[in-house]
């Protein structure tokens, strides 16, 4: 029996390359996955699926990874998601400020998607 197979994990990043290789991934490890190109569709995708982990982008087109974890981690006060944002940005004061909005792994691009999965296969096993 896979633990994870009724966890819902949104990925939103611009990058078709990049969602097309988590997707793989995330699937392969057996989590449901919803696609999101934008943080408008990630908001969007949130709100009608509530996943239980985002991986998101920092630097989207309409809305802003910060902006889609702020939403995220305030629309439904008993059941908040797990947030790791994935970025290019990566001084102290960006990666500050995603954990001050709620992130509970902040990886920098470019990153290693087996030291990504371990990470994000860790924090999984504490959602309900």
């Amino acid at each position: 029996m896979n633990p994870r197979k009724d966890l819902k994990v949104l990925i939103a990043d611009d990058e078709p390359s990049i969602l097309m290789s988590l997707e793989f991934l995330f699937k392969k490890e057996g989590y449901k996955v919803l696609i999101a190109r934008d943080g408008k569709e990630a908001i969007e995708m949130f709100d009608k699926e509530q996943p239980s982990i985002l991986i998101l982008d920092i630097m989207m087109p309409n809305v802003d990874g910060y902006s889609v974890c702020a939403h995220a981690k305030t629309k439904y006060k008993d059941r908040k998601p797990k947030v790791v944002f994935l970025s290019a940005k990566n001084k102290e004061s960006e990666i500050e400020q995603g954990y001050i909005l709620g992130a509970d792994l902040y990886i920098p691009k470019p990153f290693s998607t087996r030291e990504l999965i371990k990470k994000v296969n860790l924090i999984s096993t504490d959602i309900n």
